[in-house]
């Protein structure tokens, strides 16, 4: 009998799900998009409950692509977009407030009391996170501040706080497990990463009681059973946040092992093995816990990679669809020293700057929007390079190659930047979707359809290697005008306030 895995894929632009098959050959595929709410600049919403029924509406439609029923699979897997805050009533279910997303910046004011405060040492020892609006705590404290009553409620118990994998397994197990994973509770500043518990000391600080947080268990758990939603068993056996499950999804098991997914955000990240390591810029996360091993990762996280794209697409609508970008890139062979710099909601790794704005600098008269989108496509590059120098810098790590995914990877124009910018060889695997992979195949290893981590590894291979043809003098003038330009956003929105 055919054993088949489901996959649910919950992104910030779209929710997805996949069925596999234990050859891990895709048998059935569902994306929706999600619709982006923008109060106003640099905030950016969800609806929590279309993220819950779009979701459901996907699973729904891969289980039909692949010609199967609820009852055929072994199990399910389940990766998010992290660190986006959602609170709701525990009695009803009802969401008090719309989910504050991952980049938004309503919360920087917040954030930026705490370390006035005298807090920022504390929670940089704690959780192992340079303190910012991007994680989940000063979201979830936003919320009760805005919501009357709310803080009141949360202290008697009535409230229930979470991110979006502990929103969507709450639901999808009838309301029955209230659970969260290492990778994703690492991600919200309140973990402590060497307890890998929640940190009793700064949820007093931040006055978000622990009541309303959900219980850290390791990512290769029984995250409870779905039955109360398809009406037939089918156990959620794992939980990963997306990047660390790329990087699972990668075979990056061992220590030392590099991969850089091209999502929404980009993000590095590096198996660190068993101890977590500390770098300037750059933050220490657990990777995940899986057959009672407990892996740490450090992560360069870059706000705008797809996102870029999106703006082009849509707002600037130079593009008609983001696979475009290469074509058009291609076309111009360079920007003509044109540079643009994508902090559309500040900068992340490694300069974690929550004032700085997008820029786009060294035009000409000559400037056309060629040069536009290939600097934009280069902004990837640059980006990624930033979060490598810093890794480079801040220990004794070694980066031979650097294994790539996401939907930009299939931009071989990209890759071969890449390639050429770091000076050594970028890795595209076959499979390109490492992060519902990852989560597939950690489902199958809990639930039995897999034996080990061997055996995952022996499935992951190569589609191409593009090696470094640009000579290095020519890379590191042009990051160096990358870096020149970069320093011009900064404190930009202190500078000139948003209105």
């Amino acid at each position: 009998m055919v054993k088949y895995i489901l996959g649910i894929d919950e992104g910030t632009t779209s929710a997805r799900a996949f069925v596999i098959d234990e050859d891990t050959n895709v048998r059935g595929f569902g994306q929706a998009e999600l619709t982006q709410i923008y109060p106003r600049p640099g905030w950016i919403e969800h609806d929590p409950m279309q993220i819950l029924n779009v979701q459901l509406e996907v699973i729904r439609a891969a289980l039909r692509d692949a010609g199967i029923t609820p009852d055929q699979l072994s199990g399910a897997g389940l990766t998010n977009q992290r660190e986006t805050g959602i609170v709701w009533e525990k009695d009803t279910g009802r969401p008090i407030f719309n989910a504050v997303v991952w980049a938004s910046r309503h919360s920087v004011d917040i954030v930026q009391g705490w370390v006035d405060a005298g807090l920022g040492d504390l929670i940089q020892q704690r959780t192992g996170l340079i303190p910012d609006a991007y994680y989940t705590a000063s979201k979830i404290r936003w919320i009760l501040d805005q919501v009357p009553g709310a803080q009141g409620r949360a202290e008697r118990g009535e409230l229930l706080a979470g991110t979006v994998d502990t929103w969507l397994i709450w639901n999808l197990t009838g309301r029955k497990s209230f659970v969260t994973d290492y990778s994703n509770a690492s991600r919200t500043m309140m973990m402590n990463v060497e307890t890998l518990q929640w940190d009793d000391e700064l949820l007093g600080h931040y006055g978000i009681p622990k009541s309303m947080l959900a219980e850290i268990v390791p990512s290769d758990s029984n995250f409870g059973d779905m039955e109360a939603t398809f009406g037939t068993s089918i156990p959620i056996g794992s939980d990963l946040g997306d990047q660390q499950a790329g990087l699972f999804g990668q075979a990056a098991f061992k220590q030392g092992q590099v991969k850089m997914t091209y999502g929404t955000a980009g993000v590095l990240n590096i198996n660190c093995g068993s101890t977590p390591q500390r770098i300037e810029g750059l933050t220490p996360s657990l990777a995940w816990g899986v057959q009672g091993q407990t892996a740490y990762e450090i992560e360069g996280v870059l706000f705008s990679m797809g996102k870029t794209m999106q703006w082009l697409r849509d707002d600037l609508q130079l593009i008609h669809a983001a696979p475009d970008s290469e074509w058009y890139a291609g076309q111009v062979s360079s920007t003509e020293g044109v540079y643009l710099i994508p902090a559309f909601t500040g900068l992340a790794a490694p300069t974690w700057d929550p004032y700085a704005r997008a820029a786009l600098i060294g035009m000409s008269n000559a400037t056309n929007r060629l040069h536009v989108i290939r600097a934009a496509v280069e902004s990837m590059v640059y980006q990624t390079r930033d979060v490598v120098e810093a890794a480079l810098a801040g220990s004794d790590l070694t980066i031979p190659e650097l294994r790539v995914d996401g939907g930009a990877v299939k931009n071989n124009l990209l890759c071969q930047l890449q390639a050429d910018l770091l000076g050594i060889p970028v890795i595209r695997p076959k499979n390109a979707e490492a992060t519902i992979f990852g989560a597939m195949l950690m489902a199958g290893l809990s639930t039995g359809v897999y034996s080990s981590l061997e055996e995952l590894e022996s499935k992951w291979a190569v589609d191409r290697v593009f090696e470094p043809q640009m000579s290095r003098d020519q890379a590191d003038s042009l990051y160096a005008g990358w870096t020149a330009a970069r320093e011009l956003t900064k404190g930009w929105t202190k500078k000139v306030p948003l209105s």
